[in-house]
């Protein structure tokens, strides 16, 4: 990949260190020094078996980040705001500094299906890349549609090279939803006539592990919404034999995709998975409990219409249709555009798009309460696996209880 030139204000905090910073954010480092012990043993050994196999990407994070201005004590700051992300403790930071120095040596096939490139794209355009999306820049990036030169058998003969030659080690990375109505005729890969269902399962085969990046690669995204024309599902419901990290959101942060890959770079394993397949460390958070407005919705403060007093004042936008208190994301802390912002904070409600089936049932203004969906024993206060395993994604009446009472505290204060 090429590396990206841009102009970085020296005040600018990365978006892994505003997640580390962040109140509400949890991280587990009470697993007792034993664990820990051959946690560290076994990344010592896996790191030391990386720096022994050769370098497929001559591109190192040092030249990287010298040439974005950054210094090496960035570098070490971004590593102990990694290390706290993937809950491990801050003694681990030295070795997570270590790890994204050897993404060179890590060979990742990324391949898009049925999708609008967004991810790609989320990356690709920071004017200010932050070290997460600089990463990326170093790993052994074998293949990828939208930044290759090469096309057509060329492009091809590449992939088979790659797939041969890091057989059973290469990530690979799958980016859009897989149509499979008529035939899976929607979608195929006009050099090899294939179609997209077939090219996953052929590149998917002698892959480590598999990272889905995106909603419509996890869950099936937009592509899947009603009445899906096109048979569109995720990669999960394909391919059943290999590991698989789903990484959602419309489009997936990069601190994310980032964080995954650094995981299996430390480890040699996929990272801790809720019942989604999603990755703990980025989704075991609900966007409801860490969002800067929480305070307003806790006190019956609520925006009631566009534009009215209560935006002006930055109020809740739970009655504007917000679906964070039903939606599982760290995007309320890491934010997007180098942690500049997110959608809440710019003054529109959660869509829920990590979600399953987001557009169908809750890309939409009105309150989770207005609908039919029942909600899980216990409503809004549930952990993710819970809330998750209890409904999938929905939240009515218990989520209506709540704001209920949050109103009701509003008006009494008033």
């Amino acid at each position: 990949m090429f590396i990206r030139k841009g102009t970085i204000m020296a005040d600018r905090r990365d978006a892994l260190s505003a997640m580390f910073s962040a109140k509400g954010t949890r991280v587990n480092t009470n697993r007792g020094d034993a664990y820990y012990k051959k946690l560290e043993e076994q990344m010592n050994a896996r790191l030391t078996e990386l720096e022994n196999t050769p370098v497929a990407n001559k591109i190192s994070i040092e030249g990287v980040l010298e040439s974005e201005g950054l210094t090496r004590r960035d570098f070490m700051k971004w590593a102990s705001a990694a290390c706290a992300a993937m809950m491990l403790p801050a003694s681990f930071t030295p070795m997570v500094a270590r790890a994204a120095e050897l993404m060179n040596r890590v060979p990742v096939i990324w391949i898009e299906l049925q999708d609008c490139a967004g991810n790609s794209e989320a990356i690709l355009r920071s004017d200010a890349p932050t070290i997460d999306e600089l990463i990326l820049e170093t790993i052994s990036l074998e293949f990828n549609e939208t930044l290759m030169a090469a096309a057509g058998h060329a492009a091809e003969e590449h992939l088979e090279e790659a797939m041969h030659t890091f057989k059973g080690k290469y990530l690979c990375v799958v980016e859009g939803s897989i149509p499979r109505a008529m035939d899976g005729l929607y979608g195929t890969i006009g050099a090899s006539g294939e179609t997209f269902e077939e090219h996953l399962v052929r590149v998917a085969k002698d892959s480590a592990a598999i990272v889905a990046v995106g909603t419509c690669a996890t869950f099936g995204g937009v592509p899947a919404a009603a009445p899906n024309p096109t048979g569109a599902v995720g990669v999960q419901d394909i391919i059943k034999n290999k590991p698989i990290i789903n990484i959602p959101a419309c489009p997936a942060n990069p601190a994310n995709i980032t964080g995954t890959i650094l995981h299996f770079v430390l480890s040699g394993q996929i990272p801790e998975l809720d019942h989604l397949n999603r990755p703990k460390f980025a989704f075991g958070y609900r966007i409801h409990d860490n969002c800067e407005r929480r305070a307003h919705f806790d006190a019956g403060e609520f925006v009631e219409e566009w534009g009215d007093e209560g935006a002006e004042n930055n109020f809740c936008l739970y009655k504007m249709g917000c679906k964070g208190p039903m939606t599982f994301n760290n995007c309320s802390i890491v934010k997007y555009n180098s942690g500049t912002n997110w959608p809440i904070g710019a003054g529109h409600g959660c869509i829920g798009c990590s979600e399953p089936q987001f557009w169908d049932k809750f890309a939409q203004e009105r309150p989770m309460a207005d609908t039919h969906f029942k909600a899980p024993t216990g409503g809004v206060e549930k952990t993710v696996d819970e809330f998750g395993i209890g409904l999938v994604t929905a939240a009515g009446i218990g989520i209506g209880i709540h704001a209920a009472i949050s109103i009701a505290a509003g008006k009494k204060g008033e």
